[in-house]
């Protein structure tokens, strides 16, 4: 299997090129994986300027060489390259698996608006360096490579699911970016953030109109959250229960996302 690596966002640790190049070629050596050369590419805060990152994208997107596209991580920028990328991808790009998460989750949600390959919401390149990393990337490398089901989320229970970070999920309520989630089992989970700003964004999910036909929510991993002051005063549970019944949809209880080792893969629409 050909995939391919490339940046969509934020400028990247070369580290980790060195270290998953290394375990894939033990663990996995039917896999080839070819690293963009953006992915070391620098422009301020970027993996390089929006032109050079949605060129890199489309050109291993529209490549039929490669069986799938893997981000290097996340951070921010996806955002910027969705008008520049998406009326721009052929027909070779319909046919790939598209791997990642956090602010990758615009890219995936574009594509599975459109219709566009298969999107996946699990662990990046980047995820080689947290502890018990190479664990953690072994959920996407086995999933692309091997169809390998131990990585899958473990309570995907049949129906249609689609996973997101909370900011990147409010960030496309209102935009032509948000895909039609009617059915689907939503599944968010957070990072740096205070417990208001949790709470707001999920104020701004119940009542989107745009989601008012999925099937149910579900809380991945919150971390890093940020002091509140005065104390917040209710669980992360609680919250979710409160906005769902506004939503008018059940709280299915939580997953195994996140910005942490225990990632696991949720492939948009059915496992």
């Amino acid at each position: 299997m050909r995939i391919g690596v490339l940046a969509a966002s934020s400028r990247a640790n070369p580290a980790a090129i060195a270290r998953i190049t290394a375990y894939a070629a033990t663990a996995f050596p039917e896999v080839e994986l070819v690293f963009h050369p953006q992915c070391l590419e620098t422009d301020g805060h970027f993996a390089g300027s929006d032109f050079r990152r949605a060129a890199a994208f489309l050109e291993y997107a529209n490549d039929p060489a490669f069986d799938a596209l893997w981000f290097l991580r996340g951070g921010y920028g996806a955002n910027r390259i969705l008008a520049m990328v998406m009326p721009e991808l052929g027909r070779a790009a319909r046919h790939k698996t598209y791997l990642g998460y956090s602010d990758v989750g615009f890219l995936l949600g574009a594509l599975y608006a459109r219709r566009i390959g298969r999107p996946v919401h699990g662990p990046m390149v980047s995820d080689v360096n947290r502890h018990d990393g190479e664990a953690t990337v072994a959920r996407s490398l086995g999933w692309l490579a091997r169809g390998d089901r131990a990585g899958l989320e473990p309570g995907l229970d049949g129906h249609p699911s689609a996973a997101f970070n909370l900011s990147i999920l409010t960030s496309l309520i209102g935009t032509p970016w948000l895909p039609d989630l009617t059915d689907h089992v939503l599944i968010v989970e957070e990072v740096s953030e205070a417990m208001y700003s949790i709470d707001r964004m999920l104020f701004k999910l119940a009542n989107a109109t745009q989601l008012k036909g999925i099937a149910g929510l579900r809380l991945g991993a919150v971390t890093a959250v940020q002091e509140n002051d005065p104390p917040w005063g209710e669980t992360l549970d609680y919250m979710m229960v409160r906005w769902s019944r506004d939503m008018g949809v059940q709280y299915l209880g939580r997953a195994e996302i996140g910005h942490t080792q225990a990632n696991h893969v949720v492939p948009f629409g059915m496992a």
